[in-house]
């Protein structure tokens, strides 16, 4: 099971588990169930509000899970990411450092969420 630790300036650091290979919980549904107060307003990918930063912790390379279409429009009109960097991700196969809570489904890894509250 993966650690998923959410950091935020205002709250104390929370770790929880994460089920691993559900491919249903998003970061969001977690963040919810655990009562960690993660901005959002549409919990669709369609507004951005929820965009997270990630952080691989661990020794193993990062599992580049891929951006879905709409998370990528959503975090280049955001300027989240660059064309330059969204190119380099697809090319050496790395994972993004921003995400869409409501979009990302954690895999069987570590991460630190660093979030912005409700």
């Amino acid at each position: 099971m993966p650690l998923i630790t959410f950091s935020n300036p205002e709250f104390k650091d929370k770790t929880v588990y994460a089920v691993a290979g559900s491919f249903t919980e998003t970061v969001l549904k977690i963040a919810k169930t655990n009562k960690i107060p993660i901005n959002f307003d549409c919990g669709d990918g369609d507004c951005g509000s929820c965009a997270i930063q990630v952080r691989y912790i661990g020794d193993k390379e990062p599992m580049g899970y891929h951006l879905e279409e709409k998370e990528k429009k959503i975090l280049r009109e955001l300027g989240k990411i660059s064309k330059e960097e969204m190119e380099k991700m697809i090319v050496d196969d790395l994972p993004s450092k921003w995400r869409l809570a409501c979009q990302f489904i954690p895999r069987d890894e570590d991460i630190v969420v660093e979030y912005e509250a409700l």
